[in-house]
């Protein structure tokens, strides 16, 4: 890679030293910004930064590329953490039912949503759903996505989920961003097993478990906690089943109930609880305080038109919040993060601020990158996005119909 210098940067966000972790409640409205930049890179590590003013010059030009950086602004990528993007086949045909009036849940009930999904992928080759995946990674990546979590759950037979984890270990060894895996056996009861949960849940933990901890196939572990899906009792069996292998819960929740699935997730030990479309005060006084991102996927509630999370109670609370795509074929076809921006300015009332710090330092809390991913800090692994000319940071969630980044680096 070498050495790059970006200079006259219009404004480099998120810059500076001794971060927290994640940031809370009021805290999210505050974003560093330097004017007038540069920004110092060797073979992908941040070596130097600041306003131009303070700039010393470069002592050896030789194998530098310099960018001019005028009228543009220059962040740490995005984190996306989460996503379903290794599937085999995209799902439109669903999308014309809900506009002929049914829900999420009634297709999923006449064997549509993930099941649907599970049919296609465990029919396809490893090698196919490898090669589809690497297509749409490098698709995120020119709208600034710079680390990707994936998740397995579209198997739902031993054979298939593995196949899906070790197409994940195949790009996590072929990539140039940062890539964590997560198993979610536990996203749905396959067709076989719907009356009769416990051999579906002694599969998860008894023939599926053991091998992904053998072969080290995931990082995090994951249920779908959820009326129709897992029960809290179904996902805290499967979270410490997971335990036992070194796999940190990150758990889908309250997306259409509140069931009582995040306090048990936070005494669990989940580094992040994910949906959150409906929250309640118990489930606020939950994550008070804890060491759990809430993590909001606006763009699955705009394409299935359910409520959108109130992100203004929770960072009222206190709460820190990160966002995340949710990108799979059945509720969320879209993994671009510009987007998801824009949804959480314009439907969550979040402001750019806000926003730009739950797609940076809390999502990459959320993915366990805080020490590489983030923010811009000296030693610091990050990729960086370098936006197109832009009026101001506002400009990206205003002018959403458009790719504002120009290049990620």
């Amino acid at each position: 890679m070498g050495k790059i210098l970006i200079k006259n940067i219009k404004g480099l966000v998120q810059a500076g030293e001794n971060f927290p972790v994640m940031k809370r409640g009021k805290e999210m409205a505050e974003l560093p910004i330097i004017s007038n930049a540069f920004l110092a890179l060797e073979d992908g590590v941040i070596i130097e930064y600041g306003s131009m003013d303070e700039w010393g010059g470069i002592a050896d030009w030789r194998g530098i590329e310099i960018i001019d950086a005028e009228g543009k602004y220059v962040l740490p990528a995005f984190c996306d953490a989460h996503t379903h993007i290794v599937f085999a086949r995209s799902r439109e045909e669903e999308f014309v039912d809900r506009i002929h009036g049914l829900t999420y849940e009634e297709i999923a009930l006449k064997g549509g949503g993930i099941l649907n999904s599970a049919r296609r992928l465990q029919e396809m080759s490893e090698d196919e759903l490898y090669e589809k995946t690497k297509k749409r990674i490098d698709l995120l990546k020119s709208y600034g996505t710079g680390a990707i979590e994936i998740k397995s759950g579209y198997g739902l037979t031993v054979d298939a989920e593995l196949k899906m984890l070790r197409v994940i270990q195949r790009l996590k060894e072929n990539s140039d961003i940062v890539i964590k895996a997560t198993f979610l056996g536990a996203h749905a009861f396959p067709s076989a097993y719907k009356e009769n949960h416990r051999g579906y849940l002694d599969l998860i933990v008894n023939e599926m478990l053991p091998i992904i901890g053998k072969e080290k196939l995931a990082d995090y572990i994951d249920a779908f906690c959820e009326r129709n899906y897992f029960s809290v009792e179904e996902m805290a069996e499967v979270l410490e089943a997971g335990a036992k292998y070194n796999l940190v819960p990150k758990v889908h929740v309250n997306q259409f109930s509140a069931l009582g699935g995040i306090k048990k997730a936070v005494e669990m030990g989940a580094l992040s609880v994910d949906h959150l479309e409906e929250i309640t005060d118990e489930d606020i006084a939950a994550l008070h305080g804890s060491n759990c991102m809430p993590t909001i996927l606006p763009s699955c509630s705009h394409f299935l038109s359910i409520p959108f999370g109130d992100a203004r109670r929770m960072l009222n609370a206190g709460l820190p919040i990160a966002l995340a795509s949710d990108f799979n074929p059945g509720s969320t076809p879209s993994g671009n993060l510009q987007f998801v921006m824009s949804l959480a300015c314009v439907k969550m009332k979040m402001t750019p601020e806000e926003a730009i710090n739950a797609l940076t330092i809390n999502a990459a809390y959320a993915m366990g990158l805080s020490d590489t991913h983030g923010t811009i800090s000296i030693g610091k692994k990050t990729p960086v996005l370098l936006t197109k000319e832009i009026p101001s940071l506002a400009y990206i969630a205003y002018a959403f119909g458009d790719n504002h980044v120009e290049r990620l680096i």
